[in-house]
């Protein structure tokens, strides 16, 4: 039984948001509440980029401004800096994806070492962030995971992709910033996770700095979590993970079906909430040897996590363990909980406009696919809209 909702504090959780922002917030979850519009929304945009159509300016100002930073890193700055006022962290995400060539992947690489260096100088960017397809072609990470060999050029491609990882972490750990590697699909995600592994047991011997990140709504991961923390005691080393409940359920599901496996996904979200919660609760049982980002928009696993950390002892500011939320969304999580003193960070995406619309598109589909996800958002802003009005009354 929660006897303390602070979650429902949507003074703190809106604090910076000026009338007109919180107006365009309340319109932006208003319109992705509606499915239909969104799937109309999202081929029209699609289709205008395409055509090269004048509508940059209106994707700025609206969708872009809401979940976005900035175009650079340097554009995030005076919301970064915001945000460290209240004390939520900022994680830097260069959201461009479906980059396909060497150039492109080195070019990325240097952006998150920029990123890296820029972070050792500001304390509101503890940690920073990468994909592995960012650094390599889908396609190899599936081949390696297959344990298909390589050709010369593909032997030539995977050195440079081991090579830009290491690159990264060996920068990430001369500035202490932590680097979270995101996961992606099932079929790609082995070879992704051995690549990581090898960069914990080189780069995380005296704390963590390198985290893998785990989809739970996998329902091998908590075995795989166990295997690894093995894995760390024996190796003398620490790990590090980020903690979501997944992205590409319909897509794993889909595969699954058309290419007559048991799909890695958890039967029902019950299941995955469950998951998610187990997992959490191993790691801050063994909070020694590991440190935890929860990246999560649910209210109840963030209580659990509150509650276990009480009877644990474990102080609301270790650094151990954080909290994370994408950025134009769940405020009143990230902000309620940063004025308890937890370690709070905001995924804060940012890239040319054109670049960054896949993710956007995926934000708004998001959002209409998790069940009470929108109506919450919605809920609160108007929560907030009416507490303004009465206190000008």
């Amino acid at each position: 039984m929660i006897t303390n909702p602070i979650f429902d504090n949507t003074e703190i959780a809106f604090a910076l948001k000026n009338d007109s922002e919180l107006e365009r917030a309340y319109f932006l979850f208003k319109m992705i509440s509606i499915q239909p519009l969104v799937r109309i929304g999202t081929a029209a945009t699609n289709f205008a980029i395409k055509a090269n159509l004048p509508i940059e300016g209106l994707i700025r100002s609206t969708v872009f401004d809401h979940f976005c930073g900035g175009v650079n890193e340097e554009d995030c700055i005076p919301v970064i800096d915001k945000m460290f006022n209240k004390g939520v962290s900022s994680v830097l995400d260069y959201s461009v994806e479906g980059k396909e060539n060497e150039a492109e992947f080195d070019s990325a690489m240097h952006t998150i070492l920029k990123i890296i260096d820029f972070a050792k100088q500001r304390d509101a960017i503890p940690i920073a962030v990468f994909k592995p397809t960012g650094f390599g072609r889908f396609s190899l990470y599936e081949k390696v995971s297959k344990g298909e060999g390589l050709n010369k050029n593909e032997t030539i491609e995977w050195n440079n992709v081991i090579t830009r990882f290491d690159t990264v972490c060996e920068r990430a750990k001369k500035n202490d910033v932590a680097v979270l590697i995101d996961a992606e699909e099932s079929w790609m995600q082995d070879a992704a996770d051995d690549l990581v592994t090898k960069m914990m047991q080189k780069y995380n011997t005296e704390k963590p700095i390198v985290y893998n990140t785990l989809q739970m709504y996998r329902h091998d991961r908590l075995a795989f979590l166990r295997q690894q923390h093995a894995l760390a005691k024996n190796g003398g080393y620490y790990l590090g993970y980020k903690l979501v409940r997944g992205a590409y359920m319909e897509k794993e599901n889909d595969r699954a079906e058309l290419k007559n496996y048991v799909s890695p996904i958890c039967v029902n979200k019950t299941a995955t909430d469950i998951n998610f919660d187990s997992a959490t609760t191993y790691m801050l049982n063994n909070l020694n040897d590991m440190s935890m980002f929860a990246g999560t928009h649910n209210e109840d696993s963030s209580y659990l996590i509150m509650k276990l950390m009480r009877e644990k002892g474990i102080e609301n500011s270790d650094k151990r363990v954080w909290f994370g939320q994408l950025y134009g969304m769940s405020d009143h999580i990230s902000f309620n909980l940063a004025n308890e003193g937890y370690n709070v960070a905001k995924y804060i995406p940012f890239g040319p406009v054109k670049d960054v619309m896949p993710y956007l598109i995926r934000r708004a589909e998001e959002n209409t696919s998790v069940a009470g996800q929108t109506g919450r958002e919605l809920s609160l802003l108007s929560k907030e809209r009416k507490r303004r009005k009465l206190a000008e009354n």
